[in-house]
């Protein structure tokens, strides 16, 4: 192993079945979880869910009509977040509950010793609460009493509470950010939390009392009392990875925290005060990716225009899924979700250009040389093909560091580093044999032309297969069986594969044609 790397998503509330945006995340953590692993690093990729809160107590007792089912409620969502991570093929190393006992004895070993050291203190909340959002507002943010996240009404609350005192941090929290450029990210992210900090940090209330809401965890200090849920759901990202085994040290600080936009204050102010209160290190990066709009629209339970990943899987394929969530947009933006556009992207990218060049040369190579793999000749008797040989096998050289150092990118260049691939190797790799015209050779009795093109293409659809494997790994799979390479991808490639280009390496193996890879949308 050359290194750890720790990357987390957020641990997704349980009020509802999965969407898009949670997808969305996912995949973005898988592929990098996926990338760092054939880098020969020791990956740790948490996810989970966040079981407690008021939301939560509020829907159960809708559903039940009584207090008391708040974890069987739980129970019966969590199943679908597992499910919806297994059809997305989604390789977390450990799925963490906040309901966990483990879990819940963390957090409060971490809120006594606050408590011993004078970090909690007692008073009271007097100011808004967005309980769909479970986020306190104070009057200036809450302008109208409407919460600034969701638009929804906030309810006024006066009550005895406990209060982290997050506001001596403020100071010290800007001077850390100033001097860490890529603690949070993108960059425009970093503004926006510098700008939330020029304000005044209040204390933070991270208590509620039992006889208005018991569904969380009981305060080590005072019975009366529960934990706020976000003050226990961001603990998650340390107790997540004693309860999968490993050993904290070896795996903190994470390298990665992926969360959306929307809950950024949370990371990047909430949490970094928390670590340094309770001596720890901060995770290296916070990085707030956009929202999945319908239109022009936020997706919205409420809007009833929230997109069902499950629906688009079922009816579309994994891969194509995956790679439409990466290729859409760039990573930190918001991004446009449509049916029309998906299948725009599918017909054109995956089943036209990927697809279709796999098939075309692998049907040539059956044709012209019985499914074996020739090797490149030196001399193809035709200065015009070696010439166009050459300016391909140039792009196909140094594809492979190209994307390494896109996806180590401090900016996390997913969505480039997929365009590189399709662009450069993919792309060209098509016109290609419309320029080579292999079967004009074919008429003048020049097979090592012919050799010379099949070589070629070969090795662009080995090298494709290498860099699409973290994107698409099942449809990375599949084109390295019908190459004739092996069963397994993963266990073919080494860490040093990003770094060196070995061409040819196919020569002499036996393909394997099966079925089409995408068949087009009609």
């Amino acid at each position: 192993m050359s290194g750890t790397f720790y990357v987390t998503t957020p641990i997704y509330y349980v009020n509802a079945k999965p969407h898009i945006g949670h997808a969305y995340t996912q995949v973005v953590a898988d592929t990098l979880a996926r990338f760092h692993r054939i880098l020969g690093e020791d990956v740790f990729f948490l996810t989970g869910t966040d079981e407690y809160g008021e939301k939560i107590e509020e829907v159960s007792l809708a559903k039940y009509g009584e207090k008391g089912h708040e974890k069987e409620f739980v129970d019966s969502i969590v199943v679908k977040f597992r499910e919806a991570w297994g059809s997305l093929n989604v390789s977390n190393d450990y799925f963490i509950r906040t309901t966990d006992p483990g879990h819940g004895k963390l957090v409060q070993d971490m809120l006594q010793g606050l408590w011993d050291k004078g970090e909690i203190e007692e008073g009271e909340y007097d100011g808004w609460f967005c309980t769909p959002c479970e986020t306190f507002w104070t009057d200036t943010q809450a302008e109208n009493g409407v919460c600034p996240e969701c638009n929804r009404p906030l309810g006024r609350i006066k009550e005895k509470n406990y209060f982290f005192k997050m506001g001596k941090y403020r100071e010290w929290l800007l001077e850390y950010i100033n001097e860490h450029p890529t603690f949070i990210m993108p960059e425009f992210r970093r503004n926006e939390v510098l700008g939330f900090l020029r304000e005044e940090l209040t204390d933070l209330c991270i208590s509620r009392p039992k006889e208005r809401m018991s569904w969380g965890i009981e305060l080590p200090f005072d019975k009366g009392y529960v934990v706020y849920v976000w003050f226990d759901a961001l603990l998650n990202y340390v107790s997540g990875i004693g309860a999968s085994g490993r050993e904290r040290e070896r795996f903190w600080p994470a390298n990665f925290h992926l969360i959306a936009k929307d809950i950024i204050r949370h990371h990047a102010v909430y949490w970094p005060i928390m670590l340094k209160a309770m001596g720890l290190e901060l995770p290296k990066t916070v990085f707030a990716h956009g929202w999945w709009k319908m239109g022009a629209d936020k997706m919205s339970k409420s809007k009833g225009n929230v997109v069902d990943p499950l629906a688009f899987i079922e009816k579309y394929g994994v891969d194509p899924l995956r790679y439409f969530l990466i290729k859409a947009v760039k990573l930190g933006m918001d991004g446009s979700f449509s049916e029309d556009a998906f299948i725009a992207t599918y017909n054109s990218d995956l089943a036209n250009d990927l697809g279709n060049l796999l098939n075309r040369t692998l049907t040539m190579v059956e044709k012209y040389f019985d499914g074996v793999v020739p090797a490149a000749p030196r001399d193809p008797g035709d200065p015009a093909q070696l010439a166009r040989s050459n300016e391909l096998r140039s792009g196909i050289k140094g594809i492979l560091p190209l994307v390494k150092g896109k996806m180590l990118s401090r900016d996390l260049l997913l969505q480039e580093a997929l365009e590189t691939v399709m662009q450069t190797v993919v792309g060209r790799a098509n016109k290609y044999i419309e320029a080579s015209a292999p079967w004009n050779y074919s008429k003048q009795g020049n097979m090592e032309a012919i050799k010379l093109i099949m070589a070629d293409l070969v090795e662009a659809l080995r090298v494709t297969a290498i860099a699409i494997a973290p994107f698409m790994p099942a449809t990375a799979d599949k084109m390295w069986r019908q190459l004739g390479a092996g069963d397994d991808i993963k266990a073919d490639i080494s860490p040093s594969v990003y770094d060196k280009w070995e061409p040819d390496k196919l020569a002499g193996v036996k393909v394997a044609k099966g079925e089409p890879l995408f068949m087009r949308i009609k």
